[in-house]
């Protein structure tokens, strides 16, 4: 019996501890602040890669469980993009490109977003820089489509 209750104590406290830790790196980081990401993103001269989703999108949680949140952690992406995720369906404050306050949802409504996942890419300046990858397309080709996005915000924050 004791080696029951030692058993199940650590399968409890192996489950708790990596979970909030493991959550913290696996995710996205939630947008918060436009205007504070396109100064730092302006620093380094890269664009700012949305991800826009929603609560329950199956397709949203393998685009980013399979290919944003690797990106996110790869130090080579870390100088290329700023990634950020907003659910379209939150009321939560969101600061725009602008400055301004809104929300998740009102920032989608602004850029045209009602289907998810979407990604969109943008300048320093909240300009979009390539045509939206909407939905998870071919699966095979996901990942060229994100570079291919990625590269050309790349050119055009850098005026090329």
């Amino acid at each position: 019996m004791k080696r029951l209750i030692a058993f199940c104590a650590l399968i409890l406290a192996w489950g708790l501890a990596p979970a909030g830790a493991a959550a913290a790196v696996d995710r996205l980081i939630s947008a918060q602040s436009f205007q504070a990401d396109a100064r730092n993103a302006a620093k380094q001269q890269i664009p700012i890669l949305v991800l826009f989703t929603s609560p329950n999108c199956a397709y949203c949680e393998r685009a980013k469980r399979e290919y944003l949140v690797p990106m996110q952690k790869d130090p080579a992406f870390r100088g290329r993009v700023v990634i950020r995720e907003v659910n379209i369906e939150s009321t939560e404050r969101v600061t725009g490109f602008d400055g301004k306050p809104t929300t998740g949802d009102a920032f989608a409504r602004a850029h045209n977003v009602s289907i998810v996942p979407t990604v969109k890419v943008f300048d320093t300046r909240g300009t979009e820089t390539s045509e939206a990858i909407v939905g998870l397309l071919i699966a095979d080709y996901y990942y060229g489509y994100l570079e291919s996005a990625i590269d050309e915000g790349a050119r055009k924050v850098r005026g090329k």
